[in-house]
């Protein structure tokens, strides 16, 4: 998108665009403006009951919905259950139980449905999901890295 910006802006200083362009350019700048930018890994505060833990969670724009492990969930005594849903993933189809939780992302205090599934063999205990990149209005930067000492864990 910052490229498409660039050229944009090469093509405005040496042409006489029709005033479309500039209002296009206009729109491009307060959409970003109200952005907040993230990395693929961004530490998170993740609350569960009456329980607050910091992780490092995985960005993932193609996960339409937010997953946390099992295990971290009943280990944080997790809210109640809301449904359970079909999902469709690399290892297969299956259905998952959804909660809702409470988290801190970028400084945004956002509450979401997470999917419970055994993420005990991955990385990231936590994935963040488009259902969370949309309410957060997020947008992924992958050069984006992480700092290292956010996290104490």
């Amino acid at each position: 998108m910052f490229i498409y910006l660039l050229l944009l802006n090469i093509y405005v200083q040496f042409t006489k665009p029709p005033k479309t362009i500039y209002i296009m350019l206009d729109n491009l700048v307060e959409m970003i403006k109200e952005r907040t930018i993230i990395g693929c890994r961004e530490p998170i505060f993740l609350m569960l009951g009456n329980k607050k833990r910091e992780f490092i969670a995985r960005i993932d724009s193609g996960a339409k919905i937010s997953s946390m492990d099992m295990r971290l969930a009943a280990e944080l005594s997790s809210s109640k259950i809301l449904h359970t849903k079909k999902i469709i993933s690399a290892n297969g189809t299956s259905l998952r139980t959804v909660i809702e939780s409470k988290i801190i992302l970028a400084g945004k205090e956002l509450v979401s449905n997470f999917t419970l599934a055994d993420r005990s063999h991955m990385k990231y205990k936590i994935l963040i999901g488009r259902n969370i990149l949309r309410k957060g209005k997020f947008l992924i930067d992958p050069l984006k890295k992480l700092h290292k000492n956010i996290i104490t864990k």
